[in-house]
């Protein structure tokens, strides 16, 4: 569920129509509601309760915006980072250093050592010689690193291969029949210490069976960890739950998921760990965007909207679906292409879409953007970098600026052997 719904025709996020937003605002621009971050952050909650222990830490990647992870933070959630620049950003919202993750294959000794003065809770590593270096680096500081080790369990996610990271192939993790020794080596490390194992196979899943089966890979290695002698007191899930982009297409539901967790770990007395990301934000956001032409085709027309791949790039990356509906239905329809701006052919939304029938000048939405939508625009084409609004029952309130090419421009310098 979500609070994007038609009142006297119109499409409103909560109390707020959309043509509103658009005549204050501008298009194109990403708006998101408050009620439905608050609601879906809740609903994963619950469907976790009986998982005695837990700590939930919001996939920042998925949405970095201050205002959304301030609306996560009041919620109890962490974060889950994948870069310095996101550990800045979660500070800032007001997440807890305690309650941050640091994921990802590639953090620099600078990103470490940051986290580190910073006293972030958890530290994911994916390769023997990044724990090692984190091992030094807490010793030079005089600190100790909580750590958990990144298991590959090869077991395909069944996803898009773009975001399928458990299989053997993928960068991510350390193999699991190397585990236990890369483990063991750790845990000796001064400076370094050695709480657990983390996993994760994906993202936009909509089986369950690959969760259970890498789940129970992963129960395996932790009991023969534990029989090492080794302490394992927290087990990192991931996330990579899916959401409904199509609406006749349904994913499995956090309670589903809970459900699953609770049977599969029922034995192993951890704290679990998870991180999800675009089923908390996903349908809490759209992008508003007003029809620029309709041009004619030979086979079908082209509807050209001033959304372009730099402000949402997901179809041109992933072939992704995204609904498109018109802030105003007539009630009629026809079945056009989507296309926006930019100068490549790959810049297109949809192709032989069936879509609500819309003009020049109208405002449409494509729907479920809140997640891998406004962080990853670009300013490609030197466009504007696409703006963000949260709106919050019958207000809303831009939460982040349109910039504008002449600022993008005053950022550049003209070196001096280029001067007149």
């Amino acid at each position: 569920m979500d609070h994007f719904a038609y009142k006297d025709g119109v499409l409103h996020a909560e109390n707020v129509p959309m043509s509103t937003i658009a005549d204050a605002v501008g298009t194109p621009v990403y708006v998101y509601s408050r009620a439905t971050l608050e609601r879906h952050a809740r609903v994963f909650r619950e469907a976790l309760d009986a998982v005695p222990r837990k700590h939930i830490a919001f996939a920042i990647k998925a949405n970095p915006n201050l205002a959304v992870l301030r609306v996560l933070a009041r919620e109890g959630y962490g974060a889950d980072i994948v870069s310095g620049g996101e550990m800045q950003r979660a500070l800032a919202a007001g997440m807890p250093a305690q309650d941050i993750v640091f994921s990802g294959v590639g953090k620099t000794r600078a990103e470490l050592a940051a986290a580190l003065e910073a006293g972030i809770g958890q530290f994911n590593i994916e390769l023997e010689e990044e724990g090692v270096v984190l091992a030094q680096i807490a010793q030079e500081m005089g600190r100790t690193a909580d750590a958990v080790l990144r298991v590959n369990p090869d077991v395909d996610a069944g996803t898009h291969a773009k975001i399928s990271t458990g299989m053997k192939e993928n960068k991510f993790g350390v193999p699991i029949d190397q585990a236990g020794w890369i483990f063991a080596r750790l845990a000796t490390l001064p400076g370094l210490a050695m709480r657990g194992i983390a996993i994760h196979i994906g993202s936009q899943l909509f089986d369950l069976a690959p969760l259970e089966a890498a789940y129970g890979k992963i129960g395996a290695l932790m009991r023969d960890l534990r029989a090492a002698g080794h302490v394992i007191d927290r087990v990192d899930l991931g996330g990579g739950l899916g959401v409904p982009y199509e609406r006749d297409k349904i994913p499995p539901s956090p309670a589903d998921y809970g459900a699953m967790v609770a049977r599969a770990t029922k034995d192993w007395d951890a704290t679990l760990y998870f991180e999800p990301g675009r089923v908390i934000v996903g349908n809490a956001g759209v992008l508003l965007t007003r029809v620029i032409w309709v041009k004619p085709g030979v086979i079908r027309p082209y509807v050209i909207v001033d959304a372009a791949m730099n402000d949402l790039a997901r179809p041109a990356m992933y072939d992704a679906w995204h609904d498109f509906e018109a802030v105003a239905p007539t009630g009629e329809h026809f079945v056009a292409n989507i296309a926006g701006p930019v100068c490549e052919s790959g810049d297109t939304f949809a192709m032989a879409r069936d879509i609500d029938l819309v003009k020049a000048g109208d405002l449409a939405v494509f729907r479920t953007a809140g997640a891998y939508g406004a962080t990853m625009a670009s300013t490609y084409n030197s466009r504007p970098l696409v703006p963000e609004v949260m709106v919050d029952g019958d207000r809303f309130a831009v939460v982040a600026d349109r910039i504008m090419p002449e600022a993008i421009i005053a950022a550049e310098r003209m070196p001096d052997f280029l001067q007149d």
